[in-house]
């Protein structure tokens, strides 16, 4: 009889999952999966360590609110346990603030303070924590922990922390915190083990997926990143803006009509790719299609990727290496290779053999100034280490 470690990822209308059994105190994957359609029917899906599909169904009955999500996946969790029981649930929490700068084990205190950063991240932040809430009232003895996509983050100097506006909105929390921190994190300790030279080096990681930002690692630390005060900052993004002239908010809101709603969810839920497109912020559908909308905002996408890693390798000093990761970076070959060819003046070339057959490999020439990775990441890999971490498991 052994204990396991339940990943979760609540939000808004889904809740990814991924389940670890503890041998010897170390993380063994069996499945992963998401419940889709939260709030309504529900779907669920889920694969076992090898990809071997386990459950492609509908909920059995609907899947209203985070507490039926929780009791249906936790229900499906002990039944695939069997004799093994759940020791811990981890969360991922998108904002930690200033103080949550490490994973923490969550009482009280800790979701009270958690609940005064959601103004931060108003679209994450409330239902990673429903999430949380849901498993206490199912589960009300299990130990719950949380793992902060800030956190990672969290070293900066303040001159990359810092904003130019009037120095007392910094005190109230108006400053640069950066996201993604799980995936980084996993990168960072994957890229030790592919490469340990290359991992001590200067490195840009770019998570690329419908939420895309770059960190610039320095001996596996992040010392810069594209996303700032929120996830809407840095790269173009599936169907957010990423970097925006703050006079265009003016704009919107004097001479477009917009209120302070309207603005969110054009910026968060209309821009990016979808926005310059017309047609998808998805970018298979983007490759698939032969409309110059479809062309203008891949070239968009790689062009600002591109900008924003020369302004990472400023940070760096330089740069020895990029790694790939994440829905597009670890799938995309085209956009790879229209991200990598904007920074040939940097030494990077591409192996065109090898981008074109992805997976977890070296991609760049052997002659390439800058060596090219794609590492698939693994956030709930992150989220269970941090557990174990806190549980004593050693």
């Amino acid at each position: 009889m052994g204990e396991a470690i339940l990943a979760l990822n609540a939000g808004s209308s889904s809740l990814k999952f991924a389940l670890f059994r503890l041998g010897d105190g170390r993380p063994v994957a069996i499945c992963r999966g998401e419940l889709e359609d939260v709030n309504g029917a529900g779907h669920f899906r889920a694969r076992d360590a090898g990809g071997v599909l386990l459950a492609d169904k509908a909920a059995p009955d609907p899947v209203r609110d985070a507490d039926a999500a929780l009791a249906f996946l936790l229900d499906w969790t002990d039944k695939h346990l069997g004799d093994d029981t759940l020791a811990c649930v981890g969360h991922r929490i998108v904002h930690g603030g200033r103080d949550f700068t490490a994973p923490v084990r969550i009482d009280d205190a800790v979701m009270r303070a958690l609940d005064a950063l959601c103004p931060l991240a108003p679209l994450h932040q409330p239902h990673n924590l429903a999430g949380v809430r849901a498993v206490s009232r199912a589960r009300p003895n299990l130990i719950q922990t949380a793992s902060f996509d800030t956190a990672f983050h969290a070293g900066h100097d303040a001159i990359v922390a810092r904003f130019a506006i009037p120095r007392r909105f910094e005190g109230d929390g108006v400053r640069r915190y950066g996201f993604h921190g799980l995936s980084y994190d996993y990168i960072s300790h994957r890229l030790a083990a592919l490469d340990p030279a290359l991992a001590r080096g200067r490195v840009i990681a770019a998570h690329l997926g419908n939420g895309a930002s770059l960190c610039a690692l320095a001996n596996g630390k992040s010392v810069d990143t594209t996303m700032g005060f929120s996830a809407l900052d840095g790269l173009v993004m599936g169907t957010r803006c990423g970097l925006l002239d703050p006079g265009v908010l003016l704009y919107l809101q004097d001479h477009a009509g917009l209120d302070s709603k309207g603005v969110s969810d054009l910026l968060y839920k209309q821009s990016g790719l979808l926005g310059v497109s017309g047609i998808s912020g998805d970018v298979r559908a983007l490759l698939a299609s032969d409309k110059p909308e479809a062309r203008d905002a891949l070239d968009l996408f790689a062009f600002r990727a591109a900008r924003e890693a020369a302004a990472m390798t400023a940070t760096l000093g330089g740069l020895d290496g990029i790694v790939f990761s994440a829905g597009i970076g670890e799938n995309a070959a085209p956009v790879r290779a229209a991200i990598c060819e904007r920074l040939a003046w940097l030494g990077v070339s591409l192996d065109t053999a090898a981008n074109a057959k992805g997976g977890e490999s070296k991609i760049s020439t052997a002659d390439s100034s800058v060596t090219v990775w794609i590492v698939p990441t693994d956030e709930e890999a992150t989220i269970v280490r941090d557990a174990i971490s806190l549980l004593d498991y050693q």
